[in-house]
């Protein structure tokens, strides 16, 4: 029988402003006998100089897509949040799911680690633990279409959640996971990557991350934050989203699909699950190409749903923005951000390049259901994290 606190994140109401996520009345405390669990990928930032920044990309959304199937086969109707951070993943899930979850993604990292030779760190911590230690995990529950939200997280918890992970390298302190407990093939149902890197049309792709760092004036910095940034990118957001019918191009045999093909087959042969794909692909391909339906697949309807569902904002106590941005708007976003961060206020980060990628979670096209990962190209938010994570040492290291 599901316990209540199982549906906590189910009965949360859902708020549509972006701009509210930094309002304390919209989040939950996360009730205390979940956990926060971690998935990264270890030396991204040395991958993406090597040229495998897609891959980073495409194993960081294959956890989340594990986890949520390990979830599904469980208990199909419960619902745990989840933040998509590049090279890698932050979720909450109640204790009585844990051990699926985590053997789940152990198997995703054997499966990295078979395909691509990343190393896919896993950790888990329980909430209570992170409560102990003086920091909360609350959440709160974007609207970014009906059927289709986005987590939000606040209260210092999933950071110290990753900071406990990380600097646990031999498990001892039972966070970190030995990824090699598991030899279960994971579930990657739903995990897509079929469209072509969205190009600028503004001249850059710019891809942000920045801290407040006075935890007794968090609202108002964010707030202001939020509000300079949006005013120096048109006024709006979605004016500036990589995500728009120019950027949206399908081909085929899509650039992605050898990648999908490693990552979903499963224990079929790669040439055959490859072979199945670009079948599917091709009627893809024509149903776009003539903006037809078939199978569920309404190629117009996706298209627009596709806008309205993309994650180029998203908040996990930092906030984190992919941005289509002119040169002139670069310059005014950046001077924002050294503003702040000159007063003391905030610490941050950011990469600019000519496209973004995106990598797509599809769970049922019917119901129109699915959501979209949008990351900077070349390096993205983990080049972006190398700044942030400079200043934000130097910040704490004079306090």
């Amino acid at each position: 029988m599901p316990r209540e606190s199982d549906r906590f994140y189910s009965d949360i109401a859902t708020f549509d402003a972006f701009e509210k996520v930094s309002d304390p009345s919209l989040f939950r405390p996360v009730p205390d006998d979940w956990h926060v669990i971690v998935a990264d990928i270890r030396g991204s930032t040395k991958l993406t100089a090597a040229g495998q920044y897609k891959q980073v990309n495409m194993i960081g959304a294959s956890s989340i897509i594990a986890a949520l199937n390990a979830v599904k086969g469980v208990d199909g109707a419960l619902d745990v949040p989840y933040v998509f951070g590049g090279d890698g993943a932050t979720m909450a899930v109640p204790d009585t799911v844990v051990g699926p979850v985590v053997d789940a993604l152990c198997g995703a990292a054997v499966l990295a680690r078979r395909e691509f030779a990343l190393d896919l760190r896993i950790g888990t911590v329980p909430v209570r633990v992170l409560r102990d230690r003086g920091r909360d995990v609350t959440v709160a529950k974007l609207l970014l279409s009906p059927g289709n939200e986005l987590a939000v997280f606040s209260g210092g918890g999933v950071q110290l959640a990753d900071h406990l992970i990380k600097s646990d390298r031999d498990g001892a302190n039972g966070f970190a996971v030995d990824a090699d407990r598991s030899a279960a093939e994971p579930d990657m149902t739903g995990l897509s990557c079929r469209w072509e890197p969205l190009l600028a049309q503004r001249g850059v792709i710019l891809c942000l991350m920045a801290q407040a760092m006075h935890p007794d004036r968090v609202r108002e910095i964010y707030d202001t934050l939020i509000a300079r940034i949006e005013r120096a990118v048109g006024g709006d957001f979605r004016l500036a989203s990589p995500v728009t019918p120019q950027t949206m191009r399908f081909k085929w045999i899509p650039k992605g699909l050898r990648m999908e093909a490693r990552i979903t087959r499963g224990r079929t042969p790669y040439w055959r699950r490859f072979l199945a794909l670009s079948w599917q692909s091709l009627i893809q391909f024509f149903l776009e190409k003539l903006n037809l339906s078939a199978g569920g697949y309404d190629a117009p309807v996706y298209r627009e749903e596709l806008l309205q569902n993309s994650d180029y904002r998203r908040f996990d106590d930092v906030l984190r923005l992919v941005l289509d941005c002119t040169h002139e708007q670069v310059d005014a976003v950046i001077g924002v951000l050294e503003d702040a961060h000159s007063q003391g206020l905030i610490a941050y980060g950011y990469h600019a390049s000519d496209h973004a990628l995106m990598t797509c979670l599809l769970f049922d096209l019917e119901q129109s259901e699915h959501v979209h990962f949008i990351d900077g190209g070349n390096g993205g938010f983990t080049l972006a994290s190398v700044g942030f994570k400079r200043q934000l040492r130097d910040m704490m290291s004079s306090d």
